[in-house]
């Protein structure tokens, strides 16, 4: 038997490394790809979880595409569903509900985009998190973070611009609100209102061609870049991960990516697509011929918009009705608080975060690959509960007018309770996760095993054990 034959039977993927090595001598590359290391944690799995929905989300994308009509201009459907024959609408409605009746499938991938959509903000969301509570963001991870934080804002947008689509009358009270909000930016709302819509609202068929190119092709190119370029980063700096024996700054323990790694994700792969298309298949999600087409005279409809949106809605509905007046001319007008200044001071404080601890609390300027716990650092994990629940009380407020109004308590009853309540309830959140993460530090009890007496304590690799 030939070296070359022993060597394809030992290994399967030594023939196609020396192929590719000798036409592009990157052996070297390859090897050194195929034995990175990815740390186990199943924390790391919120990342690819926003991967693969992604994948769906382009996949399901596409055949929608292929159907969909940007077009405001009146038509009638006339299909398979005979209790919507005759149903006027725009040709974007009525295509939209074509594709749910009559085209084969079309139901399946529509839902399923949207429950992957869903997925898709959700994950970036708790990685997020995960990523602030942990110090990932810290040295040299600080640019890498940030492109985590743009991704989440451009998956906003695009989410929004999606459910914009069907001009139903739910998405079409959304564009109202949105061109609201593009009209109280000052000095130059009116401009950018009109230079989005193509003059007054609702626009004209040139709004809806915008809408779906951007929806269709420049955020998804800009989203796949920034994922391309994030995972880029994760490879060249290396994953950070957390203390334990044998781990240490400057080097990774864990599972290499071939085969252990790679073949792990393409199970998780598997699963994450299997769940999202369950869903699509099984729960109603969306049903705009239930919602009717867009009116602009017809105000409510009963139902709320995407939950990734309530922040926003909460925002609008707890700034107090007033303007900002000077010479007779209204220079910032009311929506702007919630609707503009509300999600840019969030991302603001997203962004500047690491740079801001870096400087004013800690005072550390050193690279750091080993995470954190959110008790090692309780000022952290506590401005981050504190910051947390602001945000999604303002989300919660954004259901004021279904929540609790069925059980009698009226809906300015409770703007007002929540107006009071996201002052309040941030400090109280951030005092007591900073009293919890100090004790937990001080006495080195896991949080989950603490009634059986066990501590643990840091061992001189910076890991863990417990003290008999």
């Amino acid at each position: 038997m030939s070296l070359r034959t022993r060597t394809r039977k030992e290994d399967p993927l030594a023939e196609p490394v020396r192929f590719v090595d000798e036409r592009l001598g990157a052996a070297p590359l390859l090897k050194k790809a195929l034995h990175y290391a990815f740390p186990d944690h199943w924390s790391f799995l919120l990342g690819e979880i926003a991967l693969y929905s992604f994948v769906v989300l382009i996949a399901t994308g596409t055949f929608l595409a292929l159907f969909y009509v940007p077009s405001q201009s009146e038509t009638v459907y006339h299909g398979g569903n005979a209790a919507l024959q005759g149903l006027a609408g725009s040709q974007a409605y009525v295509s939209v509900v074509r594709l749910s009746f009559d085209v084969p499938a079309g139901l399946l991938m529509r839902q399923t985009h949207h429950w992957a959509a869903n997925v898709f903000i959700a994950s970036i969301l708790v990685h997020l998190m995960r990523v602030f509570f942990s110090g990932a963001f810290r040295k040299p991870r600080e640019l890498n973070y940030a492109v985590g934080v743009t991704m989440l804002m451009l998956a906003l947008l695009e989410g929004f611009a999606g459910y914009s689509l069907p001009d139903d009358l739910l998405s079409g009270m959304g564009l109202v609100i949105a061109y609201g909000v593009a009209l109280s930016v000052p000095l130059i709302g009116g401009q950018l209102a009109n230079l989005i819509w193509d003059g007054r609202f609702p626009g004209s068929d040139a709004f809806f061609g915008r809408l779906f190119i951007a929806h269709v092709f420049i955020l998804p190119a800009i989203i796949g870049t920034l994922i391309a370029v994030h995972m880029a980063m994760i490879m060249r700096q290396h994953h950070a991960q957390f203390p334990g024996p044998g781990r240490q700054e400057r080097n990774v323990v864990g599972t290499p990516l071939w085969p252990g790694y790679a073949l792990r994700t393409l199970g998780w792969f598997a699963a994450v697509t299997a769940v999202i298309v369950l869903l699509g298949g099984l729960v109603q999600i969306n049903p705009i011929y239930q919602w009717g087409p867009f009116e602009p005279w017809l105000g409510s409809n009963g139902a709320q918009p995407d939950w990734f949106l309530g922040w926003l809605i909460g925002g609008l509905r707890l700034m107090p009705g007033f303007d900002v007046r000077f010479g007779g001319h209204t220079w910032i007008p009311n929506p702007f608080w919630g609707g503009a200044a509300f999600p840019l001071v969030c991302f603001a404080v997203l962004y500047g975060w690491p740079w801001f601890e870096q400087r004013f609390i800690t005072r550390d300027f050193r690279r750091h690959d080993l995470l954190d716990r959110p008790r090692d650092n309780p000022l952290r994990t506590a401005i981050g509960v504190g910051f947390f629940t602001w945000v999604f009380l303002v989300f919660f407020a954004g259901s004021a007018d279904r929540l609790l109004v069925s059980i009698g308590f009226s809906y300015t009853a409770q703007i007002w309770v929540y107006r009071f309540v996201v002052l309040i309830a941030p400090f109280v959140a951030g005092g007591i996760a900073h009293r919890i993460c100090r004790e937990l530090r001080d006495s080195g009890i896991h949080p989950l095993r603490g009634f059986t007496g066990r501590r643990l304590r840091r061992t001189a690799t910076g890991g863990f054990e417990e003290v008999p």
